[in-house]
């Protein structure tokens, strides 16, 4: 395969960090400029950056001189975006502009009606908006997103009962790792011994995103998917993993709780035929143990790239209920942008 040299935008923060921690040996691309700040600009990657990652930073990427998020200073294939979403809509835009893809982390875009949300295996045909975004003249600049960490597992999880049985509506409680607050993140006052109950922001996004994720393109554009999700989102003691407790009304139950596991077991992986190198094998797996998934045990499982599921049992309620775990950094965040890029490599988008 052909090797892209890569940007990494907002790389010196938390995110940007995990782009260049888990594309250190990528067979495909390789991390030939970084953008930060104007405060970070003209220093070593070594001087700007507070290391955050439990790797040491790379040597080759220890040097590199950060420069400003221009696309005049990163002469480059494609971005990925670490952005915050205070500057990434101008940033990311002028990119496309210029004629660079932009695999983004960011939400700013992730509504936007010509970009696709994207989580690779649930909704690969979704690549196909691209060619109605005008970003670019010359085709060849473009915005490509990921959802929110929560919605990551949450979708994969779904998908294969979505594909079989419909979905009614979701209620879910997502336990969320302080990693995902970014990095210092949450005092520690506030979270040792502790839970908060509220995360700003995070409900309204798992409310809207499945909708886009599941949704179904035509003539040139997602059709929503209709169901209701009911997200309670809270921040708990644990450094990896986000843990979402999740309950569903199917559109058809089956009524029988065997037949909706063997659905999830036997779900058919839609990136097999691409061989990509960061897609697990076993995407989503369910474990038979009702204590699993756990987020200290599991959450790297595939290089942190498996949604573990558990716990699907019928509900009192609602028709099912089940446990859904996924690394929210690498899954839920860097690692789910970068086998993005790999799809959209193997689709032609990216060459």
């Amino acid at each position: 395969m052909a090797e892209f040299r890569v940007g990494v935008l907002g790389a010196t923060g938390a995110v940007g960090q995990k782009f260049i921690h888990l594309l250190r040996n990528h067979p495909w691309f390789k991390v030939t400029a970084l953008g930060a700040s104007e405060r970070s600009a003209g220093k070593t990657y070594r001087e700007a950056a507070n290391w955050v990652e439990s790797t040491e930073m790379p040597d080759d990427i220890a040097e590199l001189i950060v420069s400003t998020c221009e696309p005049d200073q990163m002469d480059v294939d494609f971005v990925f975006s670490g952005l915050d979403s205070g500057v990434a809509t101008d940033i990311e835009r002028s990119f496309a502009e210029s004629g660079v893809p932009v695999i983004s982390n960011a939400r700013n875009y992730r509504q936007h009606e010509t970009v696709p949300l994207m989580v690779a295996e649930v909704n690969p045909d979704h690549t196909e908006l691209i060619k109605t975004q005008n970003f670019d003249p010359n085709g060849r600049g473009f915005i490509v997103t990921n959802p929110n960490c929560v919605c990551i597992p949450l979708v994969m999880a779904l998908k294969p009962m979505y594909d079989a049985f419909g979905v009614e509506e979701v209620m879910l409680t997502s336990m969320q790792a302080i990693s995902g607050a970014g990095y210092p993140g949450v005092p520690s006052l506030d979270i040792l011994g502790n839970i908060l109950p509220y995360i700003s922001g995070e409900e309204d996004k798992i409310g809207i995103e499945p909708l886009k994720l599941m949704g179904k393109l035509e003539n040139g554009k997602i059709n929503f998917a209709e169901f209701p999700v009911q997200a309670t989102a809270v921040r708990v003691p644990v450094i990896d993993g986000h843990l979402l407790s999740v309950a569903v009304r199917l559109t058809n139950n089956p009524g029988d709780i065997e037949e909706v596991k063997e659905v999830v077991r036997n779900w058919k992986n839609p990136l097999a035929e691409f061989d990509l190198p960061s897609a697990p094998a076993t995407p989503v797996r369910l474990y038979d143990d009702f204590r699993y998934p756990q987020p200290r045990h599991h959450s790297l499982a595939e290089n942190g790239m498996q949604v573990g599921m558990g716990r699907l049992r019928a509900s009192n309620v609602l028709d099912i209920a089940f446990t859904a775990l996924g690394h929210n950094t690498i899954r839920g965040a860097a690692g789910c942008s970068i086998l993005n890029a790999e799809l959209l490599h193997a689709k032609g988008f990216i060459k």
